[in-house]
């Protein structure tokens, strides 16, 4: 799965560094960062609460991360997670039309437990904490 090296950067320019204005851009902007960067973790954090479906990803990603993206970049991503094997695709009817629906395997949630996993150990800076004390131990045997 490739990803977009595409970075975004945080913008503050017209934002005085007060209050909580500011607060809200920035949880805005890395929302939808953590979307760009993180779209395939993303798609299959979707499809882990329902069955979904291309268009209804789209518009998910627009309304909820800001994110556009568009059909040529997200059908051969739901291609890659579906051939690596988190996803499982089966087409239905709806409206008269056949709709591929996209459910999540057990591969795929397993992969957004580790996901969530390493997240908050980063979160609660244990990667840190397990560095700093394994180069102090390094430091102090020399």
């Amino acid at each position: 799965m490739q990803r977009s090296t595409k970075q975004i950067s945080l913008n503050l320019k017209n934002h005085p560094i007060k209050g909580k204005a500011v607060s809200e851009d920035f949880q805005k902007q890395i929302v939808q960062r953590i979307g760009r960067n993180f779209l395939d973790i993303m798609i299959l954090r979707l499809a882990s609460t329902q069955p979904t479906w291309g268009y209804k990803i789209i518009q998910t990603m627009k309304t909820n991360y800001n994110v556009k993206l568009s059909h040529s970049a997200l059908y051969p991503l739901l291609n890659a997670l579906e051939k690596s094997g988190f996803l499982q695709s089966k087409q239905e009817k709806h409206k008269g039309r056949v709709r591929k629906i996209y459910v999540l395997t057990p591969k795929g949630i397993q992969l957004i437990e580790t996901y969530n996993k390493i997240l908050n150990e980063q979160l609660e800076k244990k990667d840190l904490k397990e560095k700093t004390t394994n180069n102090l131990k390094n430091t102090q045997s020399i």
